[in-house]
């Protein structure tokens, strides 16, 4: 007899679904061994998207190359780094990316030749200029990237920055390292994510309502019958189909309640011995089967997070110029299948930014009096935001000088006062002094160690903003170092 498997593929799928792929080119098959361990991860297409995009980073600071170095090693298309600062003493001891004679070189030059030793696969430039001189003179430069990151910048440079990038609806990823602190915030109007990889996902098997040639397959087989050869090869989902038929038959119920799925996993111990005789033991493709009760044994339903999707306007009527995902959600209302899209329908993901950085949290943001926590990393973040405003009022960071420090926190102190009359927050115990007396103290230094923990962790976001895969923070990230605690809030 030969094994009931060997012909389900042609039985549930056309043949013009199962044509041979072409062969891989031999610089495919290099850059498969290289990014081996990366490919495991998004695919393919992720690494396509991901080798077509131009990432633009504005400051080559010791977070900022830290970024750029964790998106280089995976093989992005290009980057071009926007710095007019010369490097300094201060930057070759905290950036390790800047060599010892390079003081008095332009700092964006030097980073991009030393980025692009870590990969011959990715192109990089580099412009001499301010960020501000570069959007004030070519507006429109900016526009062309995939997703632009900046760092250290003042507010004065930052507001009409995000207003222009927002605007463009290009992703923007805000970062700051100061001292043992810094933070990560993305700027995204709308970012949609098909390939979530959520943990612990069910398999959707549709034993409930299995398609009609699934059905027909399943039914054709009755596992009571089958001899000991054949019964070892069947696989486990069809004998979960068989018995679940038969516990439908018996008790007129699906199987919910554990008690309920308990007595359908002794329906599966208990099968009769086929025409060979009982085995020795219990074959492996039935535990199997038993194990998939607990998993696999539940209603198909669309997912409450897939359902808003789907009832969207931009779904539900869509127009010429209607973004893709909203052409293939539209697309899969009518029962129309697109392969990948179809295949992780219900792990749908938008992401849809309220705001620009540039304005204030808007009402019940993150700062309410409810959830702010006065001890957590969060706390910082109007400190930080108060230092951006000071260092474009007085082009320094607060605390340049020891003899600065006192003067420069009472003006930082009224600045947070400012921003959060500003941003409309009352909060019940303030911004605590220490906090920004140890801003002031660090007096805009990076620490290498910090800036790489930031760098990993903002050029994870960027890859999922590139790729489209694994859902991106929503959307703040802050980071404390000196009680090795972070948090993320939806600011």
């Amino acid at each position: 007899m030969r094994p009931i498997y060997s012909n389900w593929k042609s039985r549930l799928f056309p043949k013009s679904d199962m044509s041979s792929p072409a062969p891989k080119s031999p610089e495919q098959n290099d850059k498969s061994k290289k990014y081996d361990r990366q490919l495991r991860l998004w695919g393919d297409h992720g690494q396509k998207l991901l080798g077509n995009a131009k990432v633009c980073l504005i400051n080559a600071t010791a977070l900022g190359t830290e970024v750029l170095k964790s998106l280089v090693l995976p093989g992005i298309g290009s980057f071009t780094i926007v710095d007019g600062e010369k490097i300094t003493e201060e930057d070759i001891g905290s950036n390790f990316f800047l060599e010892n004679d390079s003081v008095g070189l332009s700092r964006a030059q030097v980073a991009t030749q030393c980025l692009l030793e870590l990969n011959p696969d990715v192109r990089g430039d580099y412009i001499d200029e301010s960020a501000e001189h570069t959007l004030t003179n070519t507006q429109d430069f900016f526009k062309n990237f995939t997703v632009v990151i900046a760092t250290a910048l003042s507010e004065k440079v930052l507001i009409p920055l995000s207003k222009h990038l927002w605007e463009c609806n290009v992703p923007l990823v805000v970062c700051r390292s100061i001292g043992f602190i810094g933070y990560i915030q993305l700027q995204v109007k709308e970012h949609t994510v098909i390939e979530t990889h959520p943990d612990n996902q069910n398999p959707d098997l549709r034993l409930d309502c299995p398609w009609p040639a699934l059905e027909e397959f399943l039914d054709s087989i009755n596992v009571e019958a089958l001899d000991t050869k054949t019964r070892s090869h069947t696989p486990a989902v069809v004998i979960l189909h068989y018995f679940l038929k038969k516990y439908q038959e018996k008790y007129q119920s699906f199987p919910k309640t554990r008690q309920e799925k308990d007595a359908l996993k002794n329906m599966i111990r208990a099968c009769p011995v086929g025409p060979d005789g009982p085995p020795s033991v219990l074959e492996e493709n039935f535990e199997e089967a038993i194990h998939l009760v607990n998993t696999c044994i539940c209603k198909t339903t669309v997912p409450t997070h897939a359902r808003e999707i789907l009832d969207d306007k931009r779904c539900v009527t869509p127009t010429q110029n209607t973004a893709p995902f909203w052409v293939m959600c539209a697309a899969l209302r009518e029962h129309v299948e697109v392969r990948l899209f179809c295949k992780h329908s219900s792990e749908l993901y938008v992401s849809r930014g309220n705001h620009c950085i540039a304005d204030p949290p808007p009402s019940g943001g993150a700062f309410r009096m409810d959830q702010y926590d006065p001890d957590g990393p969060a706390a910082y973040y109007p400190v930080l935001r108060a230092l951006e405003r000071f260092a474009g009022e007085c082009d320094a960071p607060p605390g340049r000088r020891d003899e600065r420090i006192e003067p420069d926190a009472a003006e930082m102190k009224t600045a947070v006062a400012r921003l959060l009359t500003e941003w409309n927050v009352h909060l019940q115990q303030g911004v605590a002094d220490e906090r920004v007396h140890e801003v002031c103290r660090y007096g805009g230094a990076e620490l290498h160690s910090v800036s790489a923990t930031l760098g990993g962790c903002a050029a994870h976001e960027v890859i999922k903003l590139i790729t489209h895969q694994y859902k991106p923070m929503n959307n703040a990230f802050f980071y404390d170092a000196i009680t090795c605690s972070s948090t993320t809030l939806c600011l």
